[in-house]
């Protein structure tokens, strides 16, 4: 009886001596290990590719954001502020039904089919939109100038970049609102245009974000 309880005391002390090990090393030393890694060889991925604009944090590199006006008593959706670069459309996002306290951002697609009367009537106001917002004195958009990428949603709905085409539909537009020539508004969206990655990957893009951030420094200092 005694051996018995003996040997169970001794595989009791053995199993809680190895819980401790094994929380110490994969709960405590390793994601110390793994985050100081991080920290000193990819801080700023780690960190959420954070940018940076007058000493704070207005953004990440890899998730597009929008560039609205306050929205007005009782209007459900903002207007667009026409003096900034406008990004894709986000209609896949998900909402945030099960955790209402926090504004999360669902990424996802709108998984439509390309012949879905819902998915063609987001696209043909979307361009009726563009067009729209773009067409300034001077300088009219037509219905075929408008890329794929100003009027569909990526497939995680959180896309930062825009095609250089897209990009150059603005330009008048953004020129006129903020009272600068076209010409130094273009050469804004050509210092800002990333080719393919390695030279062959993807496609070439303009990240929103940082076209913006330069905007409003241009202005600043015009």
């Amino acid at each position: 009886m005694n051996n018995s309880v003996t040997n169970t005391a001794r595989l009791l002390g053995a199993g809680l001596r190895a819980l401790l090990v094994l929380t110490l090393m994969t709960g405590v030393l390793y994601p110390l290990a793994v985050t100081g890694i991080a920290q000193g060889l990819f801080g700023d991925k780690a960190n959420g590719s954070e940018v940076k604009a007058d000493g704070r944090v207005v953004g990440s590199s890899l998730i597009g954001q929008s560039y609205d006006l306050p929205p007005k008593k009782g209007q459900e959706t903002p207007e667009p502020d026409l003096k900034w670069f406008q990004g894709r459309p986000a209609n896949g996002l998900g909402t945030n039904s099960l955790n209402t306290r926090y504004e999360l951002l669902l990424s996802g697609a709108t998984n439509l089919a390309a012949d879905n009367k819902d998915l063609v009537q987001q696209v043909e106001e979307a361009k009726a939109a563009v067009v729209e917002d773009n067409s300034v004195p001077g300088h009219t958009v037509r219905p075929s100038d408008v890329p794929a990428d100003a009027v569909t949603s990526s497939g995680s709905g959180l896309d930062p970049d825009i095609s250089p085409r897209y990009a150059e539909l603005q330009v008048p537009r953004v020129a006129e609102r903020n009272h600068l020539s076209v010409a130094r508004v273009r050469k804004l969206v050509d210092g800002h245009t990333e080719g393919r990655t390695l030279g062959f990957i993807g496609e070439p893009r303009v990240d929103v974000l940082g076209l913006n951030i330069a905007l409003r420094e241009l202005v600043a200092g015009s």
